[in-house]
């Protein structure tokens, strides 16, 4: 009883002295202090808005975005690569970097499931080499991305000049693809980016359907129907040309690098197994039917991008149809590209939650900064697709082959040699690896030698993710 009295006292004594505290204050203090009082919970009513609305997605709408981000017009550069290396070599390459695409990818998300609170691949090189390694992955980072953002945006200019037939100064269509490219990356999230994911995946099963069905067309008219394709890679075949093709069938599954960054919005990251799984048959059904198809039907004469062989006005076509998977492919590396500058900036602020005026003022900025940055450098650098080759070599095989061994070694083994478990994954890492070094050392070379070469000039369209 008496220890009841005693609490009551000191509640009393306690609540009579705040009140004491508060009568003390002058009246703008107090006013002061209930107004960060409110300002506070605000930022926290819109931290926990913002959380909420950055980890919507779910397994399906992730499979949307890595098509969209990994299958649109390079897919149409695989016919050339099967005219090089010929049906066989073609299809066996195909499929088997596909498998080895998918399993670094598995290994990529297990790394994020690992490590949760990393929201991009670039965090992955601080674990590996602390602060050298993370500006390192940093800056081939956003150069991967800013330059996959150009390629775009002259795939665009390509396009547009090629349905219109104008004369109009290129440089106009160049800039109506980036004005294009930023639109569409102004939405922050990857859940809403996937709803334009499903025009996207249209357009792109539409633009090669058109190209199968009118080179089939153009072949089974033509007087002198012998398309000329060979089981067999070409004759009189190089190094270097060999090389280009391979790199290029590579490049055609080049999507781990923004993986992780796809994977921090998921609601629940363990589904990423179903996504990439969904991914892989589809990308590798998607290849395989294009390049044999239309390499059967156009022989070694196959134009890249394809849908170029289909003749003036079926090219007019496709182009048309291809333009929703052009732009919005294009801009949702420049998303990912805004998502990891703007998320380092403001890592410590709700600004980072795009739901404020100051968020999004500053998130309009970065993208409009690096889609100017991309247009740019497309535009001003005269061997701008040498360049994107020589980098697709460096970034594309490191990021996506030879890098997700090394974190699957650091990162994720456990346990000794000897176990049964580190012996399989072992081997399939150490094939990854290989397969990566290779594409790294003799692609680089393979592209260097090529852009020296006077008989050699690369297009436009050589490397769109």
């Amino acid at each position: 009883m008496s220890q009841d009295i005693t609490t009551t006292r000191d509640n009393g004594f306690h609540e009579g002295k705040e009140k004491h505290d508060l009568n003390m204050i002058e009246p703008d203090q107090s006013d002061g202090i209930a107004i960060g009082k409110v300002l506070l919970q605000e930022d926290h009513e819109r931290a926990i808005q913002g959380d909420q609305h950055f980890h919507r997605l779910g397994w399906k709408r992730l499979t949307i975005v890595l098509i969209v981000q990994s299958i649109a017009l390079g897919s149409l550069s695989l016919p050339s690569a099967f005219a090089t290396m010929g049906m066989v070599a073609g299809i066996i390459l195909t499929i088997g970097m596909g498998v080895i695409a998918i399993y670094a990818s598995y290994i990529v998300g297990l790394v994020k499931l690992k490590y949760p609170h990393l929201p991009h691949y670039v965090d992955f090189g601080r674990l590996l080499l602390g602060g050298i390694g993370d500006k390192i992955f940093a800056v081939g980072f956003v150069a991967l991305m800013t330059l996959t953002v150009g390629s775009h945006c002259l795939t665009g200019k390509l396009a547009l000049a090629t349905i219109t037939g104008s004369n109009v100064c290129a440089l106009v269509f160049s800039v109506v693809s980036a004005i294009i490219l930023f639109a569409f990356a102004v939405p922050p999230s990857f859940a809403e980016i996937s709803i334009l994911g499903y025009i996207d995946f249209a357009s792109i099963i539409l633009a090669i359907g058109i190209s199968i069905i009118a080179t089939g067309i153009q072949s089974h008219e033509s007087i002198s129907s012998s398309s000329s394709w060979s089981a067999w890679p070409k004759e009189n075949l190089t190094f270097s040309e060999a090389f280009v093709a391979i790199s290029n069938i590579a490049f055609a599954y080049a999507f781990s690098s923004a993986q992780p960054s796809f994977m921090d919005e998921m609601h629940t990251p363990e589904d990423f197994t179903k996504s990439i799984t969904t991914l892989a048959t589809t990308q590798m059904t998607i290849y395989t039917i294009t390049g044999a198809l239309i390499y059967v039907f156009v022989g070694q004469d196959v134009q890249s991008p394809a849908l170029l062989s289909a003749g003036p006005l079926l090219a007019k076509i496709a182009f048309g149809v291809a333009l929703p998977v052009i732009f919005i492919s294009g801009s949702i590396n420049a998303t990912v590209a805004c998502r990891f500058i703007h998320g380092r900036i403001y890592q410590d602020s709700i600004v980072r939650y795009v739901n404020t005026p100051k968020g999004w003022v500053t998130w309009l900025t970065v993208v409009a900064f690096i889609n100017i940055l991309a247009w740019i450098i497309a535009e001003a650098i005269p061997f701008f697709s040498e360049l994107l080759s020589i980098c697709g070599c460096l970034l594309v095989s490191g990021f996506s082959f030879y890098l997700p061994p090394i974190l699957w070694f650091f990162l994720l083994k456990e346990g000794s040699w000897s176990d049964k478990q580190n012996i399989r994954h072992g081997i399939l890492n150490l094939i990854v690896f290989i397969v990566g070094v290779t594409v790294l050392g003799c692609g680089m070379y393979a592209s260097v030698t090529e852009v020296v070469s006077p008989a050699y000039k690369f297009t436009d369209t050589a490397y769109t993710s």
